[in-house]
Parts: C-alpha cells; structure tokens; sequence
C-alpha cells in the first residue's frame, strides 16, 4: 500500500499583506486553501520591531472562522493571555525566551481555553522543550531571526525539525511543529518530509502573482 503524504497546515502570516486593504486579504484567506490566520504582535522590545495588537487582531477575528494562530513576540507575554483570548486567539504562542516560568505561562494560557503555543529563536535548542513538551499545544521553530518578514531560511532548521519530531515521539506526545520564516514552495516539500506539521508564509503568499494558487502549492508540496 501507498503511504498517504502528509498534507501541512498553511498559516499564511497577515504581517506580509497589504494593511491598506486588509478586508480583502482576510477575505482571499477565506477562500483559500489556508487553515490558520497566523498573528505576528510584536513589541519593539522583544523584537526589533512593532506591528499590530489587539485591536487589529479583533477587527480579524470578525472576518473568518478560520484559526487564528497568534505568535506574541513580546515580553512579559503573560500579562496579556486573558486579552488576546478576549481579542479572538485560539492558539497563543509566547517565545521560550521571554517566559522564565514557561510552564506556570502554558497554564494560564490553557485555562483561558486557548491552545497553548511555544516559539524558539534558531540558537534556541530543542532539547530545552522536553520537560514541558507535553503541555505545548504547537512548537514554533523560527528558521529566521524574528522581528522582520523576507528574511532568508537558515538552513539548520532541517535537523532541529527531526530532533523536534523524535522528542515529541518519544514522550508521546501530539505536539504539532510550525515553522516561521523563509518558507517557500522550494522548502515546504523538505520542511514536512522532516516533520513539520505547520508552515507559516508571509512574503511568500502575499506577493504571489496568485496568493491563493500559492497557498494550494505549499499545501499539496
């Protein structure tokens, strides 16, 4: 018997869509192939950069049924977890970086009825997650260094996705793995081939000649 390919989650990133007319991004998101609406709040503080907060993420939230996956880029992430559930999140991911009592953070964030998420920055090892894999809802690898969109996939991703995978396996756990930045229809096929069960695409949806064509591409990669 043929072995069923696995087919990713495609959590197109609105940070790359045109803010001017977001209704319409949203509205081409809809009908598209996309399963998750993918978040980026950043703070200035955690990142290098500032991008939108609650009240953008409700006016989405109004738009689409669709998930609605919120990376915070943030620090103390952990004072706004009953906000962002109030906003419209379903899956709240907080960086491993800025929670020094991440485990407490995944409660809380579970006890608002929220999945719970958990981003690594690339010199972030994943060996640091195993205490606590089985609270996380989703892991997010980030294969670029966060706080800008464009960037360049860093190529060591691969290896930390198969390590990622075979904690997961070994705690048996149902952990999904994202990846954040660079992704592309040339790595999508590899990225899942490794374990990746999420692929999150700004630029690459967004300044597609065809936005929903691209996200059926990196679907069916």
């Amino acid at each position: 018997m043929h072995q069923i390919k696995p087919m990713a989650i495609i959590a197109p990133s609105l940070l790359a869509a045109d803010f001017l007319h977001l209704g319409n991004a949203c509205q081409m998101l809809n009908e598209s192939e996309a399963a998750w609406f993918h978040l980026d709040v950043m703070d200035g503080s955690f990142v290098p950069n500032i991008s939108y907060g609650l009240p953008i993420i409700e006016q989405i939230k109004k738009t689409t049924t669709k998930v609605m996956d919120v990376h915070l880029m943030i620090v103390n992430p952990e004072k706004y977890i009953a906000d962002f559930k109030k906003a419209g999140a379903d899956i709240l991911t907080v960086h491993y970086e800025a929670c020094p009592h991440l485990h407490s953070t995944l409660q809380q964030i579970k006890a608002q009825g929220m999945k719970a998420g958990v981003a690594i920055n690339p010199h972030t090892s994943v060996d640091l997650l195993k205490d606590v894999i089985n609270n996380i809802d989703v892991v997010c690898v980030m294969s670029v260094n966060p706080g800008f969109g464009g960037q360049k996939f860093i190529e060591h991703t691969y290896e930390k996705v198969r390590a990622l995978k075979q904690i997961i396996k070994n705690a048996n756990a149902s952990t999904l793995i994202e990846i954040d930045g660079g992704v592309t229809e040339n790595n999508a096929a590899q990225l899942v081939a490794a374990g990746a069960d999420v692929l999150v695409a700004g630029t690459t949806v967004f300044k597609a000649a065809d936005p929903k064509q691209m996200i059926t591409t990196l679907k069916n990669c």
